[in-house]
């Protein structure tokens, strides 16, 4: 027998829609093992979002993904790695709310850091919540220009000496 993983992608598909549609069928359902792995992707036009968690939870009515205990997400298109306490992944609305000491990272060393964000996929943008009597904290790094940030400023012009007669 073939490893699941040297499977054409069709088979995997078909593969894995037999193995969700039982639970799918009872509305929702939870993987209570050391660690879950959730990778949403249906065609070649969309992109992988990986989220590895303790457990995980998927209610097929609101299409909704919860997922907690050592929250672990990879969005290789986006360029962004996620840790959390716990995440849920909203799928109508396209959106991820991260709670519990929060860190997104960004290729290139952007990062944030923060009790709760949410994150809105088709905006590609984050919404970041400090605990309460603390702050937010990002770090984007900045490029920095040929003559390394610094101002070009004109060289001082001194008058020419002239000798008096």
């Amino acid at each position: 027998m073939m490893p699941c993983y040297q499977l054409p992608i069709s088979q995997m598909r078909r593969f894995g829609l037999a193995l969700m549609l039982p639970a799918a069928l009872l509305g929702a359902f939870t993987f209570p093992t050391q660690l879950q792995t959730a990778t949403a992707q249906t065609s070649e036009a969309n992109r992988p979002l990986t989220i590895r968690a303790d457990v995980q939870e998927y209610d097929a009515k609101n299409q909704v993904i919860t997922a907690r205990g050592n929250v672990q997400m990879l969005y290789p298109s986006r360029q962004l790695q996620a840790t959390s306490a716990q995440a849920q992944y909203f799928s109508k609305e396209r959106r991820i709310d991260f709670t519990g000491n929060v860190y997104i990272l960004q290729q290139g060393g952007n990062s944030i850091r923060a009790e709760k964000v949410t994150y809105l996929i088709d905006e590609g943008r984050f919404v970041a919540l400090p605990q309460s009597n603390r702050q937010v904290e990002s770090i984007y790094m900045i490029q920095e220009s040929e003559n390394n940030g610094q101002t070009a400023a004109p060289a001082p012009q001194t008058p020419a000496f002239k000798p008096s007669n």
